[in-house]
């Protein structure tokens, strides 16, 4: 066996006992966060340490067996629940340039474009991310009145707009950001230079 064969091989190893561990840790956050117990509440009915827990959720240590059992033990679920993520099929979106599904939202009627560039909301932490690629062009209109659960971030990536957030305004141009709670009203009160383009990602609890 090559040096270059044998370092390929420890890569591929590695890569799958981190996959299995982060699958575990996250099972167990999903499933202690299910019973509404904090970590410290986990630690006195396993007998495992905040830090060693800590370190299991995150993926940063493979639990042993006796571990994984007293975790079990607590949570209420079997062993196999626990591996259930590891080498589950991930879905991933590609979307080439200018083919993002169109969807009519509030600003349409102002004449912005939303280009809705994939969606994610599987997964057990309930919480869905919408990215899009919104496009002002000189036929459109001033909207500063959105207003919607979850935070969301905005990426200027071409031409300048004021948006307005609450009772204040923020001059944006390109590589400027902007993240915010989107219960508050917000939009482009002003239109600086058309034509404008800038992401969209919003990230609310599922229902």
């Amino acid at each position: 066996m090559t040096v270059e064969l044998a370092r390929k091989q420890r890569v591929v190893r590695e890569s799958r006992e981190n996959r299995l561990e982060m699958a575990i840790g996250h099972e167990v956050r999903a499933q202690r966060k299910r019973l509404g117990i904090t970590v410290t509440d986990l630690g006195a009915a396993t007998g495992l340490s905040v830090g060693m827990l800590s370190k299991i959720e995150n993926g940063n240590i493979s639990p042993s067996l006796t571990t994984l059992r007293a975790l079990t033990a607590s949570l209420g679920v079997s062993l196999g629940a626990l591996f259930r993520r590891y080498d589950q099929p991930r879905a991933a979106t590609f979307v080439k340039a200018g083919e993002g599904q169109e969807l009519e939202r509030r600003g349409t009627r102002a004449g912005h474009r939303y280009s809705l560039l994939g969606q994610s909301g599987d997964g057990a932490d309930g919480v869905v991310v919408e990215p899009y690629l919104i496009c002002l062009t000189s036929g459109s209109d001033a909207f500063p009145s959105f207003q919607h659960q979850g935070t969301e971030l905005i990426y200027m990536l071409e031409g300048a707009v004021s948006y307005r957030h609450g009772d204040t305004l923020y001059p944006m141009g390109p590589g400027d950001s902007l993240h915010f709670d989107a219960d508050t009203p917000h939009g482009p009160e002003v239109l600086d230079e058309l034509p404008a383009r800038y992401l969209s990602i919003i990230c609310y609890a599922k229902t």
